[in-house]
């Protein structure tokens, strides 16, 4: 029986404040730490077959999703919704079937996708996990 599908799902904006050098970039321009938190979990990705799924905290009036075949997944909240509601969705919805882990620092959260049969780390356990490859 093949093994199920590993997926690490982070929660974005909880990663870059739990880091002291994305949350200086996110205090210049938001948009340099989404990146350099997306550059370093493709090089993830790409380097053990971990599928990497990022939520961030969004504006706009619907839940919004960009990615290129085989690149990392990115979904941002509507307003009004946080990420943590995705995330959480996203957990129930898949942790039955895949291996899944969860990347925040909010631990609300984290018991909520632990219910859900999904693997939690924190913020610096993730930063161990990238750092590993």
């Amino acid at each position: 029986m093949p093994e199920p599908a590993r997926y690490l799902i982070v929660d974005g904006h909880s990663v870059i404040f739990a880091w002291p050098e994305l949350r200086k970039l996110h205090a210049r321009r938001s948009s340099l730490a989404r990146e350099a938190l997306v550059k370093q979990l493709r090089d993830y990705q790409d380097w053990t077959g971990v599928r990497v799924v990022v939520v961030f905290d969004g504006k706009g009036r619907k839940t919004s999703a960009s990615s290129e075949p085989g690149d990392v997944q990115i979904f941002y909240s509507r307003s009004g919704q946080s990420a943590d509601a995705i995330i959480e969705r996203l957990a129930s919805k898949y942790a039955k079937r895949f291996e899944l882990m969860v990347a925040t620092s909010d631990s609300m959260e984290a018991e909520t996708v632990q219910a859900c049969g999904a693997e939690w780390i924190s913020p610096e356990a993730l930063r161990g996990l990238l750092s590993r490859k």
